[in-house]
C-alpha cells in the first residue's frame, strides 16, 4: 500500500501577511508546495490530502487540481474551530483552530492507510521525501512511528531568530523528547537562543523538528483521545494550541511505541518572515539550475 502525504495548508501566515502556501517560487509558478507534491510521487506516495479553510476551498482546488490531475490521488479535509469539538462549548473570543494535532484529526476520516504530515510553507527537499517513503513502507507500525529530523544549521533565517523544538535523541535514534526554543539565530561561530534566564548556546547540528511526522493511522484514535482532555484542560483559553509534539510526548511516556528519529541531508527552508521570499526564490533557482527538477514541474 503506498503512503499518503498530508499537508497542513489551513492557517494564515501572521508574520508573513499574506496566504504564502501559494505564492509562486518556480519559473514556471511553482509554489513550495509543488516541490514537496513532486519530491513525494518520484518517492512513492500515492496520495496527497490537503487540510484547508473551507471558504477558500474553490480557488485553492483551481490551483492544484489541473496540475495534478493523472498524477496522483487527491483530497481535501477541512479544520474549523468547531472541528470534532463534540458539544465542548468554544469560547466566544476564540478565533483561530487549535493547532496542529487537531489539523491532523480532521483528516481522520480520509486516511486509512501510513502517511507523512508536512507543512504547506516549507522545503523539505527530496532525501526526506525518500527517507519518509521508505520509513512508512517498511517499518511503520503503531508501535513504532518517525519524525524527519533536520539539522539545526540547516534550519536558520538570516533575516531574524526562528522558533525550533529541538530533540533529544537516545542511544537508538528514538525520539526522547522535543524542547521547544523560541528566538534561535546564529552568533558568531555558535547558535544560540534566548529565553528568560537569559542566552544559551545549541550544539551546532543538533536534530530539529520542522513538522515532517511519519505515521501509522493508529495515531488517530491517540490523538482523538488527547484532543478531549485538552479541550477540558485548556479549551477556555483563547490561545490554546494543540500541537503535534503534544501527542509525540503522550505516546512516548505512555509506552505506546517509540519514534525513530530519520536523520536527512536536505537543506531546508522556508518563507518565516516576508524578507526570506528572495532567498527562498534562489534557492529554488539553483536547484533548477542544478538539475534537481525540472523548469516545468507540471508540463
Amino acid at each position: 500500500m503506498k503512503p499518503t502525504l498530508l499537508i497542513l495548508a489551513a492557517g494564515m501566515a501572521s508574520r508573513y501577511g499574506s496566504m504564502k502556501q501559494i505564492q509562486s517560487f518556480g519559473p514556471s509558478g511553482e509554489t513550495i508546495m509543488d516541490y514537496s507534491i513532486y519530491d513525494a510521487i518520484r518517492a512513492g506516495f500515492g496520495k496527497v490530502v490537503f487540510i484547508i479553510r473551507e471558504d477558500f476551498a474553490a480557488s485553492f482546488k483551481a490551483i492544484f487540481e489541473p496540475k495534478l490531475a493523472g498524477r496522483i490521488a487527491t483530497d481535501y479535509v477541512y479544520q474549523s474551530l468547531q472541528s470534532h469539538t463534540k458539544r465542548f462549548e468554544i469560547p466566544s473570543g476564540r478565533l483561530k483552530p487549535w493547532g496542529t494535532a487537531h489539523a491532523i484529526l480532521c483528516a481522520k476520516d480520509a486516511i486509512n492507510e501510513p502517511f507523512a504530515v508536512i507543512n504547506a510553507d516549507d522545503f523539505y527537499g527530496r532525501d526526506a521525501f525518500e527517507k519518509a517513503a521508505d520509513f512508512l513502507t517498511q517499518q511503520c507500525n503503531e508501535k513504532k512511528q518517525a519524525i524527519i529530523g533536520y539539522d539545526l544549521s540547516k534550519t536558520l533565517s538570516p533575516n531574524g531568530t526562528v522558533s525550533r523544538g529541538v530533540c533529544e535523541v537516545d542511544a537508538s535514534g528514538n525520539l526522547v523528547s522535543i524542547a521547544e526554543r523560541t528566538k534561535i539565530y546564529a552568533e558568531q561561530d555558535n547558535i544560540v537562543y534566548e529565553d528568560a534566564s537569559g542566552k544559551h548556546t545549541v550544539p551546532f547540528h543538533s536534530s530539529v523538528s520542522m513538522n515532517f511526522w511519519c505515521f501509522d493511522p493508529s495515531i488517530f484514535n491517540i490523538t482523538a483521545t488527547l484532543f478531549d482532555r485538552f479541550l477540558a484542560e485548556q479549551g477556555k483559553q483563547e490561545k490554546s494550541e494543540f500541537f503535534i509534539p503534544i501527542v509525540a510526548d503522550e505516546y512516548i511516556k505512555a509506552g505506546a511505541g517509540v519514534i525513530n528519529v530519520i536523520p536527512t541531508s536536505a537543506q531546508w527552508f522556508g518563507v518565516t518572515y516576508k524578507e526570506d521570499a528572495p532567498g527562498v526564490q534562489q534557492s529554488v533557482d539553483q536547484l533548477v539550475k542544478a538539475g534537481a527538477y525540472p523548469t516545468n514541474l507540471w508540463g
